[in-house]
């Protein structure tokens, strides 16, 4: 089906957006849109949903994430948009160890969560979200400290967390320099980015 788009986010509400992909707006329940700017390039993993009364677009920022909502519809009593209100709550590995706990009272937290689709979460996924979660720690690079220190100053700024990884490993590329040296180098890189260089 659609597995992703690729666009520019020409609006967005608390829990959705439209991305303008060659003129067509694609409309798509997204669960970070505290993490988007207006007229930004974005890329989104899409999940189509369709019932007898509904055909929805789901996006998400990596394919992990996806696949986690995925594994959280299959819970009985579990829908869509209850799933998107977990992932804008908490992160993905959030849930994943909460589950592996079996800790029901940070399921419990979520919204549209209560005790009952709490203990069935636990029960029907438990040791089941392990290779979701081996996955997105094979993504996670290890930085330096001085590195870590500029991609937090970039995420404070605004930036998403995919460009922000892309500066970190672009700054991997130039070893033994300061925080504050970091920073210039990172925001140099995603200035060229966004402008296609």
């Amino acid at each position: 089906m659609i597995a992703f788009i690729k666009g520019t986010v020409e609006s967005y509400g608390s829990d959705w957006l439209v991305i303008d992909h060659d003129g067509m707006g694609w409309k798509v329940m997204y669960p970070h849109t505290d993490r988007i700017h207006l007229k930004e390039e974005i890329t989104v993993h899409t999940y189509l949903h369709y019932t007898e009364t509904e055909l929805s677009l789901y996006g998400f920022e990596s394919q992990q994430e996806m696949e986690l909502f995925l594994r959280l519809i299959s819970v009985k009593g579990l829908g869509p948009k209850t799933a998107m209100a977990m992932l804008a709550k908490a992160d993905a590995d959030k849930i994943i160890l909460a589950v592996e706990n079996g800790d029901v009272t940070v399921l419990k937290s979520m919204p549209g969560i209560g005790a009952k689709t709490a203990s069935q979460i636990v029960l029907d996924l438990k040791g089941k979200l392990v290779p979701v979660a081996v996955k997105a720690k094979q993504e996670v690079q290890t930085y330096p400290k001085e590195i870590e220190e500029a991609c937090d100053a970039l995420r404070n700024l605004g930036y998403r967390q995919n460009d922000i990884s892309s500066a970190a490993d672009y700054m991997m590329k130039k070893p033994g320099v300061r925080t504050e040296e970091y920073i210039r180098i990172g925001l140099q890189f995603l200035m060229k980015k966004k402008l296609g260089g």
